[in-house]
């Protein structure tokens, strides 16, 4: 069974069943393992909990 995990920050709930949807779609066609195999974890981080070059991100 593929795991996958995907971190990110906070995105609407049509976006993530779009995501999931596709990385689902690329599974099972790089891996040629039914749909039912593929997990899908989604994590997400506010602005305040991450950073980039040195800063947080919801200073940016």
């Amino acid at each position: 069974m593929p795991i996958v995990t995907i971190q990110q920050g906070p995105r609407g709930v049509e976006q993530k069943r779009e995501l999931v949807a596709r990385v689902t779609e690329a599974f099972v066609a790089a891996l040629d393992c039914p749909a039912e195999s593929v997990l899908v974890w989604i994590q997400e981080y506010p602005a305040e909990n991450w950073g980039k070059a040195g800063k947080l991100t919801a200073d940016q």
